[in-house]
């Protein structure tokens, strides 16, 4: 439990996805000027990680990854094979079975919003398919298979803190924006250069959970 505690205070505070590691920059700037559409963006964006973080690792352990646990190897000794476990070695294959994966998934939560709620849907707009290519999904993935290593319930808590932190790192930029829409701002950094000036200083603020110690 300890150790799930410190994957998910990293992952939501001191790495966060958008403010840290700086992933998933065009749904943060795009989606964040309201904060219903945040919350509904943050949400799908939770449970896509979620989902995607379960079922990468199993595609990674169990079908990729050479090895006892490769089901195509087990096949191929069941049938009297004697060839090695690093003939099956399909790791190479990442990042275009993550992206299949991933977009299956994003698939699904624009059907499901589609049928549940049109009204965020239609306010979501190009953001909500961008999901597919949204980094910080595929970041998650890699991260929790490739460098970190985690198993399977290491690799959901990962992928829904990482979520969380997306959700946060949203409201709190949809907050400001709304505010800004009323603060006597110069023409000149209306919009866009005020909303990266906005989120330049909130990485900052965030930089100081990076001296926290467990």
């Amino acid at each position: 439990m300890a150790n799930l505690l410190v994957i998910s205070i990293g992952a939501i505070l001191i790495n966060n996805f958008i403010l840290s590691r700086f992933l998933g920059l065009c749904p943060f700037i795009g989606v964040s000027k309201k904060t219903e559409t945040a919350l509904g963006m943050g949400m799908a964006v939770i449970f896509v990680m979620v989902l995607a973080s379960a079922v990468t690792w199993v595609i990674w352990t169990y079908l990729l990854c050479p090895g006892e646990t490769n089901l195509f190897w087990i096949v191929a000794r069941a049938c009297g094979s004697e060839v090695s476990a690093q003939a099956f070695d399909l790791r190479f294959l990442e990042t275009i079975a993550f992206i299949l994966i991933i977009a299956s998934l994003v698939q699904f939560v624009e059907l499901v919003l589609k049928k549940m709620s049109p009204a965020l849907y239609d306010a979501l707009g190009i953001f909500l398919p961008l999901i597919t290519t949204n980094c910080a999904i595929l970041g998650v993935a890699e991260l929790n298979t490739m460098s970190l290593g985690y198993g399977f319930l290491e690799s959901v808590v990962h992928g829904f803190s990482a979520g969380v932190g997306f959700l946060l790192a949203l409201l709190m930029m949809s907050g400001v924006r709304e505010r800004l829409e009323f603060a006597p701002i110069p023409r000149f950094m209306r919009g866009l250069p005020v909303a990266f000036i906005t989120s330049g200083l909130m990485s900052m603020a965030f930089l100081g959970f990076s001296g926290l110690k467990f």
